[in-house]
């Protein structure tokens, strides 16, 4: 069955809507984060392709992008990859329906949350697969999932870590860059001080001699 439904705007992964499991049963805030994780990297990089499955442990996410906004669900592995992409499909018409023309000046997170209404009552119609009217859609070639990719969520969140680990050794080199420049700066200046400090003291010495010298003896 669907576990988590979420819906993200792929050009910065902004939330839009979400779909939560009511069943406490599975602990989600790990596979939210995946998710969330997943909704970066297309932001960042790009998504892969327009529709595919991710394995994670006894879940699969599938999703779909369509108008560059990503319709993702988590359900069980063994649920019908074929009923995942219908249930995902009919999220997007009704999605779209609705908000098309909003979504690309949605500025804050799950702008669109009263959706979730529509996503509880579209999931309890996917909830068993073997419901006639799911077997029905099993049936039914309007969707073809034969061609869709399916990939491990280590191989795909593993591209975006090394992504983050080599902007965040970006960032420090930069940073440690900077820090060297400053403390080569603080060590020239002191140098400097240690040479002609000594000097100048000197040259002071010299010139209060000579000054008491003429002061007393003209």
């Amino acid at each position: 069955m669907v576990r988590l439904t979420l819906i993200a705007r792929v050009a910065d992964g902004l939330p839009l809507a979400e779909g939560l499991d009511s069943d406490k049963e599975h602990d989600l805030d790990m596979y939210k984060s995946q998710a969330k994780t997943l909704f970066k990297k297309m932001s960042q990089s790009g998504p892969q392709a327009s529709r595919m499955s991710v394995d994670t442990g006894a879940f699969a996410f599938h999703y779909l992008i369509e108008g560059g906004v990503c319709y993702l669900t988590l359900a069980d592995k063994g649920y019908p990859k074929k009923l995942a992409y219908q249930y995902l499909e009919d999220l997007q018409k009704e999605f779209a329906r609705l908000y098309s023309q909003q979504v690309d000046t949605a500025a804050r997170p799950y702008a669109f949350i009263k959706f979730d209404t529509y996503i509880q009552r579209t999931k309890k119609q996917y909830a068993d697969s073997r419901t006639q009217r799911n077997i029905d859609k099993l049936n039914d070639d309007l969707t073809e999932v034969h061609s869709i990719m399916t990939k491990n969520i280590q191989d795909v969140l593993g591209q975006g870590e090394r992504l983050d680990r080599m902007q965040q050794m970006s960032a420090t080199l930069t940073t440690e860059s900077k820090q060297y420049a400053d403390r080569a700066k603080d060590l020239y200046r002191q140098a400097l001080i240690r040479k002609y400090v000594p000097v100048a003291a000197v040259a002071a010495i010299i010139i209060l001699v000579l000054w008491l010298r003429y002061v007393f003896y003209t």
